[in-house]
């Protein structure tokens, strides 16, 4: 499975807050954009009417002329005042071919737009007293203005929006320091350290449900482990003593029925399996209280991984003479350094689990050995096909595969998995080309 990339809320707020900005400067923009060019328009059309009602009047003065020129040159705009066929006046750098294109087509009294010889114009036409007058201006003399305007807009815009990025991200940064206390808190715990959390200040009200319910959870794993701790001494104690008597009987019988050729040694094998017994039942109550992530509180000694199948294999021979199953091994020594009581029992486990599964005259096949870094140990059966959801589940406690007449707690490979797991190694299931499962186990190897 894909693990998904964590997100920064903290990043997300400041860009969340510096685009909402920008959108709302944007939106503004548009709306100065809209403004502007509605009062342009209208400034540059009153400044044109303007000049045409001092052009139409009767008596032009010296003063009023210069005037004109002035406004005609700071606006540019355009002029041309006839009468009766014959150009009173206009303004130097008249256009020429303009003022010929509306006379010839009659352009109508009042403010309209030419698009002539690729140039947009502003037009204004007046008569009066038998004279007419044009008025004509490029358009984009006054989109010029409005887009110095836009961009003196923009150029605030932009040191606005550095300065709020600048602001968002310091205070947000200083908002986030009593949630990143509170995580930092939460990541060092550990199963040894199970005390409340305590709220950094200042104490969020949105955080406060969150750090209850952890301390709530803390306080049930502490109870809980508390009553993990109680019942493996109680079962302890509880399952040795049964051991121990079942030992003092066999020793019992021996002295009893020493006479016996036979017998003894057969006593001999039961007051070995007890004696194993024990020893597992103290490495598994062991194994119920050490944390994985400690591996260094186990106790490990020099083990090699052939030596223990063959002990493996001859503690399960009485079952695989009961299903007629051959075993075929393929072993050479693959040190490693281990708890050897631990390893047996993964082992055993695993090749007691082959020989449940296996059919009737069924094949096991065993593999140790060892590569440049690792020890490795594989067994193969030729039980039942497994499905894909099977095999994703193997390892889980109390887990079993449906459909099997197989007796079992579902309980021997999730102690495998967390043995393996003590020894800082791996342990994988995959279908065996046998037609069963395959069990693998890579362990570092002895240096």
């Amino acid at each position: 499975m894909q693990t998904q990339r964590a997100v920064s809320l903290q990043r997300k707020l400041v860009k969340t807050s510096v685009f909402s900005s920008i959108a709302a400067g944007l939106i503004s923009l548009l709306l100065l954009l809209g403004i502007s060019v509605y009062q342009t328009m209208h400034l540059q059309d009153e400044i044109m009417d303007e000049i045409s009602d001092m052009l139409l009047l009767a008596d032009i003065s010296q003063s009023s002329g210069k005037q004109i020129d002035e406004l005609s040159d700071q606006f540019d705009i355009h002029y041309r005042l006839i009468y009766a066929g014959q150009t009173l006046t206009q303004s130097e750098d008249a256009e020429k071919a303009v003022f010929q294109y509306l006379a010839s087509h009659h352009a109508q009294p009042g403010y309209s737009l030419l698009w002539h010889k690729h140039v947009l114009w502003r037009v204004y036409v007046q008569h009066e007293s038998g004279m007419t007058l044009y008025a004509v201006q490029p358009v984009d003399v006054r989109f010029e203005e409005i887009l110095s305007t836009a961009a003196g807009y923009m150029a605030v815009l932009a040191v606005l929006w550095c300065l709020q990025w600048l602001m968002v991200h310091f205070s947000v940064k200083r908002q986030f320091k009593s949630i990143h206390a509170l995580s930092h808190q939460i990541a060092e715990k550990s199963a040894d350290d199970l005390e409340p959390i305590i709220s950094p200040e200042p104490q969020l009200a949105e955080l406060q449900p969150m750090v209850q319910q952890l301390n709530y959870m803390l306080e049930r794993v502490k109870q809980a482990l508390l009553a993990e701790q109680r019942f493996t001494a109680d079962a302890s104690h509880e399952l040795r003593s049964p051991l121990s008597a079942i030992q003092m009987r066999v020793q019992v019988l021996k002295r009893k029925y020493q006479e016996h050729p036979q017998l003894p040694a057969e006593l001999m094998q039961i007051q070995q399996d007890v004696s194993r017994g024990t020893q597992v039942l103290e490495n598994l109550l062991l194994l119920a209280r050490l944390d994985p992530s400690n591996p260094a509180d186990l106790p490990k000694t020099a083990v090699d991984l052939a030596d223990v199948t063959h002990e493996a294999l001859q503690a399960l021979a009485p079952f695989m003479q009961r299903k007629n199953i051959e075993a075929a091994l393929e072993v050479s020594p693959s040190p490693v350094f281990a708890n050897s009581e631990l390893v047996f029992t993964c082992l055993r486990n695993l090749i007691d689990n082959a020989i449940r599964y296996a059919q009737d005259r069924g094949k096991l096949r065993i593999y140790a050995g060892q590569t440049e870094q690792d020890a490795l140990w594989r067994i193969e059966d030729n039980g039942s096909e497994l499905t894909d959801e099977v095999l994703a589940r193997l390892g889980e406690r109390f887990y079993r595969a449906l459909g099997t007449q197989t007796q079992g707690t579902g309980l021997g490979l999730s102690i495998c998995r967390k043995i393996i797991e003590l020894h800082q190694g791996r342990i994988e299931f995959s279908k065996s080309a046998l037609g069963g499962l395959c069990v693998q186990i890579s362990l570092p190897k002895l240096q």
